[in-house]
């Protein structure tokens, strides 16, 4: 793994990062489609697809770059982590052919928007005890279920859903993965009314009977875990992503005012318990995306065991550096950070999400205990 970008990724940060501060920012309620297909356009949005199905070629090491820089500029989308990432990434490497020639240039030329779907009422995330499931029903399949907390479903054209078919030689469930069309019938969603302000919305989803053809599984029906953690190890790295252009953000509105504020005949940046602060903050985004790096390397090499621990750490640290970063950058502005000119206030809560979402920092620990230093579970 290289430890120093190589002049293409750093070129990419700068074009990306060129672009983003020159959109106007998008805010609640703001429509940030124009910004996305503007973005599908330079090939930003499918850097990380197949260049055979019009995307860049790339890795989620270069898509992870693309959503940090436009978060470091106020303007990240959040559907990145879902759509090219998530979606895409499980398309690619285990979608039909039909699938990848129907989905992957739509998905990359920005024209198509895909959900995903895994989070339950009672299960959370937890593969284990999801309960919507698949039965056959002839060449069909039937797919019954809950789902909570799914971004963007009234503007994608399907959502990836994650269901549990029953193993016919064991009875037992496990987890598969089936495309859903937004009109498909039974289909219901029905919006989150969030305190979080964000373009993209939350969404319960209802699925009763929906019948889906037999091609809308995606992948190996005995895959089971191997296709899913193909997907969760992208969408916990772009989600460090996410969390450090958020704090890159505001930690440069913070130091940018530090740097003019001035008290007592001097800026107050020059005071340590203000400086000091705001170095800290730099350090510990930084060392998350080193760690970041690391994850997404691993993932584009196809090592999902060691991508799967450091996408975790990953995003546990960009979590936590993120929360730091914004919640010293509204101190470093005072009253003014809480202003609606300085657009800071927002972040208080949406960086908390980086530490609930798509997984708790908590099950993080739980990972990294179990799985890298062998100790025992607690349940």
């Amino acid at each position: 793994m290289p430890l120093i970008e190589s002049e293409e990724h750093k070129a990419l940060r700068e074009a990306v990062a060129s672009f983003a501060r020159n959109h106007p920012r998008t805010t609640t309620g703001t429509d940030n489609r124009h910004f996305w297909q503007e973005a599908a356009k330079l090939g930003y949005i499918g850097v990380n697809l197949p260049e055979a199905y019009g995307g860049g070629g790339g890795g989620i090491t270069e898509l992870s770059l693309v959503l940090e820089e436009m978060g470091a500029a106020g303007n990240p989308l959040l559907m990145m982590i879902v759509s090219p990432a998530i979606c895409g990434t499980v398309i690619s490497r285990f979608g039909t052919e039909a699938q990848k020639r129907e989905w992957l240039p739509a998905l990359a030329d920005g024209s198509r928007l895909m959900a995903f779907g895994i989070t339950e009422p009672d299960a959370g995330s937890n593969s284990h005890r999801i309960t919507t499931t698949a039965r056959r029903d002839g060449g069909d399949w039937l797919l019954t279920g809950r789902k909570v907390f799914v971004s963007g479903v009234d503007i994608a054209d399907a959502t990836l859903i994650v269901g549990r078919t029953e193993d016919a030689r064991t009875g037992k469930l496990k987890p598969c993965l089936f495309i859903v069309p937004r009109d498909a019938e039974g289909f219901q969603r029905r919006p989150i009314d969030m305190e979080l302000t964000s373009v993209e919305k939350q969404f319960e989803l209802v699925l009763d009977d929906v019948r889906l053809p037999a091609e809308a599984l995606v992948g190996d029906e005995d895959a089971g875990l191997l296709q899913l953690f193909a997907g969760l190890n992208p969408e916990r790295i772009m989600t460090a992503a996410f969390a450090i252009g958020m704090g890159r953000h505001a930690l440069a509105r913070a130091v940018e005012y530090a740097r003019e504020r001035i008290v007592w005949k001097v800026p107050i940046g020059a005071h340590q318990a203000i400086a000091h602060p705001l170095a800290q903050a730099h350090i510990e985004l930084e060392t998350a995306r080193l760690m970041m790096q690391k994850a997404a390397h691993l993932c584009d090499a196809g090592d999902d065991i060691g991508a799967g621990e450091a996408a975790n750490m990953a995003k546990y640290a960009a979590g936590e550096a993120c929360v730091k970063a914004v919640d010293q950058a509204v101190h470093t502005l005072g009253g003014n950070g809480l202003t609606r000119e300085y657009g800071l206030a927002p972040l208080i809560t949406a960086a908390r999400v980086s530490r609930i979402a798509p997984v708790s920092r908590e099950m993080i620990l739980n990972y990294v205990s179990h799985q890298t230093l062998g100790l025992p579970k607690s349940y």
